[in-house]
Order: structure tokens, then sequence, then C-alpha cells
């Protein structure tokens, strides 16, 4: 849902549209922009996952000030993991300042105050998840936020999270849209257990989150051939065994959701314009079937044509 987008504002009028719109998606702060009035620029957006959302700002240069008056005014239980695409954001909580470059994440805590800006022209994409849903009491998630990148799941969530914002507005609108939600947060939670050093949590979340972080992981190697029970099994440290186990507890069977994941994958980038360069055979391949039969046997099975009549209904619809 597209809640700002200046260019379709007055210049006198920027300012307070940028706050309201703020305020409705987060929590009420500050707000110094740093650019004179009419020059004030900014598009934010704000999807549904469930419980949690994903709030997206792409704006001139600003400074939020969230102090403690406005904490004891309104204090919403939530906290955000967001990565910042463009520009070099400064964050400051619990005594802490950072340097947030583009492509890496922070966790602000809204139940306290904080700072953060950026100069010029910048980007910030935040998944917002309620304390209650997250399940972890404060000094934990504390903690963790201030080692996010001392973490082993740090690059995983953070792939995942660009991932979701990437594709908020599709993604947001599919039926699966609040398990999408649960499963992120199940894979926030794990990041701060694993940062906070929390070594007696970190036993029953790595058993809860098993299949999500599975799904992360293949997600992201889905073009490796070798990718399979034994690969996944190994990368996480669980039997093959365990592995079937954590997907039977959600009622999926691994090896059908894998092929699925690359099937939908392949059907995607046939019809893309860089696919629609290239031959039906290197697209299989780069989803991970070294068998062009098997593909295209498999490809019919699941949307009841070959690849090839898929991708010329595509060119000629």
């Amino acid at each position: 849902m597209l809640l700002l987008d200046t260019a379709t504002v007055a210049p006198e009028d920027r300012v307070s549209a940028f706050r309201a719109a703020f305020d409705q998606a987060s929590a009420p702060c500050r707000i110094e922009h740093l650019d004179p009035a009419d020059q004030v620029r900014s598009r934010m957006h704000l999807w549904p996952f469930g419980a949690a959302n994903v709030f997206t700002t792409d704006a001139s240069g600003f400074r939020l000030v969230r102090t403690p008056r406005h904490v004891r005014r309104e204090s919403p239980a939530i906290v955000a993991l967001a990565i910042q695409t463009r520009g070099e954001g400064r964050f400051r909580q619990f005594g802490d300042d950072a340097v947030v470059p583009a492509g890496e994440l922070m966790l602000s805590d809204l139940t306290a105050p904080y700072e953060f800006s950026w100069t010029g022209s910048g980007g910030s994409r935040a998944f917002q998840v309620p304390y209650e849903l997250l399940g972890l009491p404060p000094d934990v998630v504390r903690a963790g936020a201030a080692h996010l990148r001392s973490s082993p799941l740090y690059g995983l969530v953070r792939d995942h999270l660009q991932r979701l914002t990437d594709g908020a507005d599709e993604l947001s609108a599919d039926s699966g849209a609040a398990a999408l939600g649960a499963a992120t947060v199940d894979l926030v939670r794990a990041l701060l257990v694993s940062a906070a050093g929390r070594d007696d949590l970190a036993g029953a979340v790595r058993e809860e989150t098993l299949a999500t972080r599975v799904r992360a992981y293949a997600g992201r190697h889905l073009g490796d051939t070798a990718l399979g029970p034994g690969t996944l099994a190994a990368a996480h440290n669980v039997s093959v065994r365990r592995l079937y186990q954590a997907f039977a507890d959600d009622g999926t069977s691994l090896e059908q959701w894998l092929i699925g994941q690359r099937l939908e994958a392949a059907r995607a980038a046939l019809v893309s314009p860089a696919g629609l360069r290239r031959s039906v055979q290197a697209t299989a391949r780069a989803h991970g079937f070294d068998s062009p039969s098997h593909f295209s046997r498999r490809f019919r099975q699941a949307y009841g044509m070959t690849p090839r009549e898929w991708r010329r209904l595509h060119v000629t619809g």
C-alpha cells in the first residue's frame, strides 16, 4: 500500500505529509528534514504480512529522534529489523552508535528512545514485528541488536529480508503472506538469539526454526544441482532424518517442496527479458535441473504445458 508519494503533494505540504505517513506506519518521533521544505522528497509503502508488516522509505535526508517523552506518550511493543538499501544510515540506541552502510542490517526497539538519520538520498526497508509475536524478552532483543553481524545467520536473514521487501507488493497479496510473515519472524528470532549469545535459548530456537532456515538457505542455492537433502542437512548440522522430520512436522515433503521452488523460479525466468534470450536447456540448468527431459516432464506435470509452450503463450499473449 502506498502511504506517500511527495511527487503528488504540493511542496508546502510535504513536511506535514511525511510526518503523517510516518506516524501511521511506525511510532511518534521528532522528524528533522535536512533539505529545505520545498525540496523534501519521499515515497513510503506499508504491506501487511500477518501480524507483522514491511515498511519502506525512500527519501531525501532526514533525522528521526524518538525521545523519552515520545516513549511515555506512546510505546508500541514493536521491533523493526531494517536493511539500508541506499545511502548510509546513522543509528543510535541504548548508548551504541552505528553506521549502517547500504546492504546492511540494523534493529531498533520502538519501546525505547533512538535516533536515526541519513544525508542526501537514501532508502530503508523495515520488517516490523510485535514483541508478543517475536516471543523474546527485551534483554535478549537488545543484546542481539548490538551484535547482529557476529551471528552466522546474519547473511541468510539479510538476503531473505532483501528478497521479501523487493517483492513485497506481490508477496503481500498472496494467500501465503501470513505464513511468509511468520517464517520471517522465525528467522528474526533465530538471528537475535544467535547474536545475543544466549545458549540457553539457542537449542530450542534452532529446533523451532530449522525448516524455515533451510527454506531460506535453499532459496539462495536453487541453481546448485547438488542441492538436496544431504547437502541441506550438512549445511545446517543436522541429520537427514531430522531434516525430513522438520518438513514433515510442517506437513511438507522436502523433495516436493524443493522441486516446486525450482520449477517456480524457472517458470518466471523463462519469460523474463533475459530468459527469453536463453535456451530452455540453459534456464533448466540455471535452476538445478541437469536433465532437460526431466525438467520438461516435471514442468508439464506441474503446469499442464511444456516449457516451450509456456514461453510461446507468454510471447504471443
